[in-house]
């Protein structure tokens, strides 16, 4: 049983809900509404699909994973107990960065959510992206290093501010919208809930392990949980059913009022607000919601950007980074990790401000993100499947129930969904003009490959010193 499980006398702990938010923060996000609104009323058929294939086979291996393992770490130290600490390390090297690609995608949603409460026209202003991206992104770091229950805090506030009450909004005004008969731009039939699995729809299979990653984001928090093996599954089951509910009606919603034809990718969800403020006479609503919006949005980045490099601490603590990945500060954040990772999310989002197509960028980084994270996850997967053979013994105050075959139908049900996903995700979509598929393909796989397996490189150079050198740094910031 892990120390952390009584708790230490006078210290703050993260309590059930706000565990349960840090993965809510992670995982639901209004941007991803309008990737799924382009599909109506398929969309539920979907959200199906990515629940009953992805997110309840994470959402159980997590919770027997954080109850059984609840050490600092996370996902590193889950994935080292089953296969050992280079691919521990793989794992949350994915999980870090993927951060660095998937940042721009997120700034530019809050830039433009905080643009449409100002002047919309400034979206496409290449200034006003430059520094308001930026800057939130270097704000939303230095926030961070305050602390894990800053970091809760700002993730329990930012979501039921920037996403669960904008989302019920939506909510609200689509039924009204129906009941004043409105237009309705996804008349309802049978064939309508029938998903389009033809070849050029295939790579939107991959987009779903992008829209439900981050589940077992509490993981990283283990430390700061008063009954890791008790809050675990409890936090995690209570946000799958947020998640689930909170995605499928909103975007439903979005689809009623706005032609598929016409949905931005990027700014779908204040294009949808926009069309019904203006037929329900709430222009004045305009503003306040755009702002909650792109709160909702720093949220989402706050979760993803500490855990991640949490992980990586743990994996400097064990001399497999230089020393400089090492250093704490005294709230308990690897300031040499956060560091590193603002300076290379700041060179991919100027990268991403310098691409013509808004539509384009957008949809290559978001499927290179996917491809990383597929990878992390059938570490995950294989990882509790595997310790039920290698550490069986091991107390778990949750397992996933059946047993033996149990653990094989959910760790199998959530490996062959990852590699469907990451094979579906190499392919070109359908429409797709701004290259041949070969230089796709090949951007995909070199791209993925140099993301996710770095950590080869340094273990290839990895010294004895390192871990001495760490220990001596964790001693200093004691």
């Amino acid at each position: 049983m892990s120390t952390s499980a009584a708790g230490a006398p006078g210290k703050s702990y993260i309590g059930v809900f706000a565990l349960a938010m840090i993965s809510v923060a992670a995982v639901l996000s209004l941007r991803n509404y309008p990737t799924m609104a382009v599909y109506g009323w398929s969309s539920i058929a979907w959200y199906l699909i990515g629940t009953l294939l992805f997110i309840i086979p994470l959402s159980l291996a997590a919770a027997e994973l954080a109850s059984g393992w609840p050490e600092d770490g996370g996902v590193y130290v889950w994935v080292k107990e089953a296969f050992g600490e280079r691919w521990g390390f793989v794992a949350v090297w994915c999980a870090f960065s993927q951060n660095l690609i998937w940042y721009p995608t997120v700034l530019s949603y809050i830039a433009v959510s905080f643009a449409s409460a100002i002047d919309p026209s400034l979206g496409a202003n290449k200034l006003y992206n430059f520094v308001v991206m930026l800057g939130i992104f270097w704000g939303t770091i230095l926030i961070n290093l305050r602390g894990t229950q800053m970091t809760s805090k700002l993730s329990s506030v930012g979501v039921i501010v920037g996403t669960l009450i904008p989302g019920a909004f939506i909510i609200i005004l689509w039924l009204v919208w129906m009941g004043l008969g409105k237009h309705n731009a996804i008349p309802f039939s049978t064939a309508a809930l029938i998903p389009d699995l033809s070849l050029g729809n295939l790579p939107f299979v991959a987009s779903m392990v992008l829209m439900f990653a981050g589940i077992e984001m509490c993981g990283y928090y283990a430390k700061d949980v008063k009954n890791p093996q008790k809050d675990f599954p409890k936090a995690t089951f209570l946000a799958a059913i947020i998640i689930f509910i909170m995605s499928v009606v909103p975007t439903l919603a979005l689809a009623w009022v706005v032609p598929s034809k016409e949905i931005d990718l990027n700014a779908g969800v204040i294009q949808a607000l926009g069309v019904m403020f203006d037929g329900l006479n709430l222009h004045w609503m305009s503003p306040i919601m755009a702002i909650m919006l792109g709160v909702g949005g720093v949220a989402l980045m706050t979760a993803w950007m500490v855990s991640p490099a949490l992980g990586l601490g743990v994996v400097a603590k064990d001399g497999l980074l230089p020393p400089m990945w090492s250093h704490y500060n005294k709230q308990g954040i690897p300031v040499g990790v956060m560091m590193l990772q603002g300076v290379i999310g700041s060179l991919f989002t100027i990268a991403y401000i310098s691409i013509p197509s808004v539509n384009t960028a957008y949809w290559i980084m978001s499927a290179m993100t996917t491809e990383v994270l597929v990878i992390m996850y059938i570490l995950i997967f294989g990882a509790v499947i595997k310790l039920r053979y290698s550490n069986p013994d091991k107390p778990r105050p949750y397992r996933i129930p059946g047993g033996t075959a149990g653990v094989w139908i959910i760790g199998g049900t959530g490996l062959v969904a990852l590699l469907l996903a990451g094979y579906f995700g190499m392919l070109p979509p359908s429409g797709m003009d701004f290259t041949t598929p070969t230089i796709y393909v090949t951007i995909m796989i070199l791209g993925t490959v140099a993301l996710a397996f770095t950590p080869f490189l340094f273990l290839l150079f990895r010294k004895d010193s390192w871990k001495e050198k760490a220990q001596k740094n964790q001693e200093k910031h004691a």
